[in-house]
């Protein structure tokens, strides 16, 4: 009893552990969202997205201000409880850069300094100094002093103490980061003269040098912001009388040529003049403003910097992705449109012929694993085709009697081959062993037929280069919202691939609930291949570089069970695309290969490698920008830019759709079809890679059916597909 207890107690936390954890190919795509997430709200806030305050206070009262600060200097020390105002000494100035550091007009500025012999004090705000912290190193190496200007270069009159604090403390952390030094200089955004300190302004002042900082403001302003020319702010800049100032510029914030012309011919003027360029603290005769940083706040800052050099790498590589996948996204839909009207165009003229009709019979293979819900319907559809068939279901390792009900239809024509379960590819090649001819279809277990299905997938045989044919899958169970989806993309991705394909000569895959081949094709490649969960595609390309055509029946309807479930969509989606990437690796020697392989190689593979790899993988990055866009603006140019995507896909899809004869009402949803799948595909290729880097392999998965697919559908006008016109009249219409 003890034991017992003691099993059934493991038993419950083995069940509740395995509960708690989460599957790992939730979990790192889950992580590496959240640090996407994290990098694009870094960005947004270093480049003034989030937390930005755009208010200027307007003029108030001075009746608060101590009248010896409004008729003193442009320094300002309210350190250790004094209230004292300094002033520069005659023949110095103080040459200060506002707003900076500027990747385009900062080293221009620095460089004029160099080239003069002058030193200058740079008032940086934390979101450009994170930004460009090199610039920033060079000011401090080259001798200049650096101030803190804030980090989002709000009006302080309007912020709280600790929002104060907050702008500060992350100024001063892009300094450390970017120079390994800490500063006592400060400068108020929207500051000018100390006259103008009014009753909103000085509490702040008093605030911030209680905090230890040297409030600098100005009593010579260059205006160079306006732009009035260069001789207009050479004469702005120029104190009269050979008297000391602060002279404030600004070396960001638009463009500053006029200001870096200026800088040029003043410094030597006035250097003619008399007067010196200093450092504040060299002017003032005071000890230096800046301190080196060591130990644990240094180390804070660097990583500071560094997540924000990363936050913007990493959008800047996002923006490139959002580049390639609006070109993949433009250029595949342009190129389905062109392609599937010429296609259509081709295989629906009157005349049109593959060559002489196919009429012989033709063997059906049926792999089936556990398929009782589905096989009878299956294999009743197969007996009523229209053109003779030989029908071989061949079982593989099924606990579920799926043999036994075949058998017991004992229906013409139908054989039943046994085997242990040994996967797809074994039950495929263990059929055509068997087979009395040689055109074999093949189907999934889960499939029905039209009655006209074989007839017009065999018809393509009729040309003697063809040696596979790809038939159109659609989905049987779109009832519910997840089979509407997959109805969506097996009419507008999947058929309208295989057209383009089909005029481009390299069709990737031969769908596996209905397609065709040539007996004497599938042997000399060695049949069907286990290397790749894709065993369809694998045995695709193959045939392709065997010099085959391969093309597309579009009158050739099977109906699929689709998946039911998210659970089993992602399964069925991840075995599909894993299995595409081993099939490109595997025959990646197309590419410098010569002939029909190397056509093939280096036409095919690229295709296939940008729209089923690429271009899902980095579909998401459309939505991830709608979200940035929204949040962060601008707001109407993102949602049009969207709404312009969408409007594409909605016109590929409403054609796709007509081609197929399919009513419009689906589209409904393709909004939101196109928003979460994009979702999920980008996990499933994201698993997918990560199962090929790690070196993984999976095994040919069993998706649950619920048999609904019972017989073939009406058609989308509601007429039985064998009764619709062109479908029963012996033409074999592509």
């Amino acid at each position: 009893m003890a034991s017992s207890t003691r099993r059934h107690g493991a038993a419950r936390s083995a069940r509740e552990g395995s509960r708690r954890r989460l599957p790992l190919r939730l979990l790192l795509p889950l992580l590496v969202l959240v640090a996407l997430v994290a990098m694009l709200m870094l960005r947004g806030y270093v480049h003034s997205e989030i937390l930005a305050d755009h208010r200027v206070q307007p003029p108030a009262a001075t009746d608060k201000v101590p009248q010896k600060i409004l008729e003193g200097g442009p320094v300002i020390d309210v350190r250790g409880g004094r209230t004292e105002s300094l002033s520069v000494p005659d023949h110095r100035l103080v040459l200060t850069f506002d707003d900076g550091p500027d990747p385009t007009w900062t080293p221009r500025v620095l460089d004029v300094l160099k080239k003069h012999d002058a030193h200058a004090v740079f008032f940086v705000t934390g979101t450009m100094a994170s930004r460009y912290p090199d610039l920033v190193e060079r000011m401090v190496d080259e001798g200049h002093e650096v101030g803190l200007h804030t980090f989002n270069h709000p009006d302080l009159s309007f912020q709280s103490e600790k929002r104060i604090d907050w702008e500060l403390s992350q100024n001063q952390l892009a300094i450390t980061g970017a120079a390994g030094v800490r500063t006592s200089l400060f400068r108020p955004p929207y500051s000018s003269f100390a006259d103008a300190m009014d009753n909103k302004s000085w509490p702040v002042t008093e605030y911030i040098g209680g905090r230890g900082y040297l409030v600098v403001v100005n009593n010579t302003d260059s205006e160079d912001w306006k732009k009035p020319g260069v001789d207009e702010i050479i004469r702005r800049a120029t104190p009269k009388g050979g008297k000391g100032a602060i002279v404030l510029m600004h070396d960001s914030g638009g463009d500053r040529h006029q200001t870096v012309q200026a800088l040029d011919r003043f410094l030597p003027d006035l250097k003619k003049k008399g007067y010196e360029f200093d450092n504040l603290t060299e002017a003032l005769d005071a000890p230096g403003a800046m301190s080196p940083v060591a130990g644990a706040e240094l180390w804070k800052g660097r990583a500071w910097v560094f997540l924000v050099q990363a936050s913007e790498k990493l959008t800047d590589g996002l923006v490139v992705g959002l580049a390639v996948i609006g070109t993949l996204v433009i250029g595949r839909f342009v190129l389905m449109l062109l392609l599937s009207g010429v296609h259509a165009r081709r295989v629906r003229r009157r005349r049109f012929r593959w060559g002489p009709a196919v009429t012989e019979p033709v063997t059906v293979l049926v792999p089936a694993y556990n398929e009782a819900k589905c096989i009878e319907n299956t294999v009743r559809s197969l007996v009523a085709s229209d053109h003779p068939v030989e029908v071989i279901v061949i079982d593989d390792g099924s606990s579920d009697g799926t043999a036994r009900i075949v058998e017991g239809l004992g229906l013409p024509g139908v054989r039943v081959i046994r085997q242990l379960n040994a996967g797809k590819p074994a039950a495929l090649n263990r059929g055509l062993a068997n087979a009395r001819y040689d055109i074999v279809v093949m189907m999934d277990g889960d499939t029905v037929f039209e009655p006209s299905t074989v007839r017009e997938l065999v018809q393509p045989f009729g040309d003697p280069r063809v040696g596979a044919v790809a038939g159109n899958a659609k989905v049987g169970n779109k009832d519910s919202l997840i089979g509407a989806w997959q109805h969506i993309e097996y009419v507008m991705g999947f058929n309208l691939d295989r057209r383009m394909y089909d005029v481009l000569g390299c069709m990737p895959t031969i769908p596996g609930a209905v397609g065709a081949f040539r007996r004497s094709a599938l042997e000399p490649i060695g049949g069907m291949s286990d290397d790749t969960l894709a065993e369809d595609t694998d045995v695709t390309m193959a045939l392709h570089r065997a010099g085959w055509r391969v093309v597309y029946a579009e009158n050739a309807r099977a109906w699929t069970e689709a998946p039911e479930s998210v659970g089993q969509l992602w399964s069925q989606r991840y075995r599909w695309s894993y299995g595409t990437m081993q099939a490109i690796w595997k025959h990646r020697r197309a590419v410098i290969e010569k002939g029909p392989s190397g056509r093939f190689g280096r036409v095919g593979l690229p295709f296939v490698s940008l729209f089923m790899v690429l271009a899902p993988l980095l579909a998401p990055l459309i939505d991830v920008f709608l979200l940035y866009g929204l949040v962060f603006g601008p707001t109407e140019k993102t949602i049009v830019a969207w709404l312009g995507v969408l409007a594409i896909q909605a016109v590929c899809a409403a054609y796709a759709f007509r081609l197929d004869r399919e009513k419009l009402t689906p589209l409904i949803s393709l909004p939101l079809q196109q928003i979460l799948y994009r979702q999920i595909m980008y996990v499933v290729l994201l698993q997918s890679w990560i199962t090929a880097l790690t070196g993984g392999r999976l095994r040919w998965q069993k998706l649950r059916r619920s048999g609904g697919v019972s017989a073939p559908p009406p058609g989308a006008d509601g007429v039985p597909p064998q009764r619709r016109s062109g479908a029963m009249d012996g033409r074999p219409v592509g």
